[in-house]
């Protein structure tokens, strides 16, 4: 009975001691300080620097107004983190800006316009929701207009030459009708009748002063964010560099002309393909031409670097230095 009694005892004091030892470790972890988790591998952001000042075409922008200051932040966020839009924006830029900036300088017509055109269709002949068309998403009332022929196989909103030129005249236009580059833009979105319309009513004069619909309150902040990131595009984290970007198309022109033209035999016999001739020539939409008014068009095919990505690079286009402004 003594034997037993005796190991029982130290049964229990074996268990009372487990028990001490296991709340012991217990209390020793919980007071025990939590080691931070590492957070090198967390991405950083930063909210994109508003400059001290800005200005469109050469007209000041009112950045003290609280307003205005934030809906130029709203679209400065917008599009630093819009990232692959953004750079695929910026690659086309490279090769479409040396073919618009002339065009805009020979009608005076100022070079920021250029990121309107951007805001509109980030340089793609795009078709939106309502059916505007092309770089300048020409509504077809308004291209035609302005000189675009527009039909079931010829789309001149889609030759980003002839578009420009026609964006050329309607911004001049807006700009003698309302008085000031940036109503002219604010105008390009809503309407020269809108705009002024809201004007009138509320006894403002400045587009920065009228209460509009959202989407032309977010127009030309828009336009101001893209100026600004794409002027930039280093400061905002866009690390693209000369030999990134998409080079400028070479080619030369030929006459298209007659009636009932099969597009692909035409392609052949300019030792081209029908993909060729329709992606050099995006307003023309269809593969047969029937051309009822017997007109003759200028037609872009390839020259003697064919479609070859190295033959169109220019010397410059092949550094590997960072892109400094667009």
């Amino acid at each position: 009975m003594k034997k037993l009694s005796i190991i029982a005892i130290i049964l229990s004091l074996t268990t009372l001691s487990l028990q001490v030892f296991i709340f012991a470790t217990a209390v020793n972890k919980e007071s025990a300080p939590v080691k931070e988790k590492s957070h090198s591998s967390v991405p950083t952001y930063y909210a994109p620097e508003i400059p001290d000042s800005l200005n469109f075409a050469g007209e000041k922008v009112p950045l003290d107004d609280l307003l205005v200051r934030e809906a130029i932040d709203r679209e400065m966020v917008s599009i630093a983190y819009r990232h692959s839009a953004t750079i695929l924006t910026m690659k086309r830029a490279y090769r479409y800006f040396p073919v618009i900036e002339p065009i805009l300088k020979k009608n005076g017509v100022p070079l920021d316009f250029k990121y309107l055109c951007v805001i509109e269709s980030e340089l793609t002949n795009a078709t939106s929701p309502a059916k505007a068309q092309g770089f300048w998403q020409f509504m077809k009332a308004t291209g035609t207009s302005y000189g675009l022929e527009v039909n079931d196989e010829i789309d001149m909103r889609n030759n980003v030459e002839a578009a420009t030129e026609a964006a050329c005249k309607y911004l001049k236009d807006l700009k003698r009708g309302l008085g000031s580059w940036t109503s002219a833009a604010a105008a390009y979105n809503c309407g020269e009748g809108g705009l002024r319309k809201r004007l009138n009513e509320q006894g403002v004069k400045s587009y920065y002063d009228t209460y509009i619909f959202t989407e032309t309150t977010r127009y030309v902040p828009r336009i101001l964010a893209m100026k600004t990131i794409m002027g930039n595009p280093q400061k905002y984290g866009f690390m693209l560099r000369h030999c990134d970007m998409y080079p400028q198309l070479t080619y030369k022109t030929v006459e298209l002309k007659g009636q009932k033209v099969d597009l692909a035999a035409f392609a052949k016999q300019n030792n081209t393909n029908l993909k060729v001739l329709r992606n050099l020539n995006p307003w023309i939409t269809t593969n047969t031409l029937t051309n009822k008014a017997n007109k003759t068009y200028t037609v872009k095919i390839p020259d003697a670097n064919g479609m070859s990505f190295s033959k169109m690079q220019k010397s410059e286009d092949k550094k590997t230095d960072l892109i400094t402004r667009l």
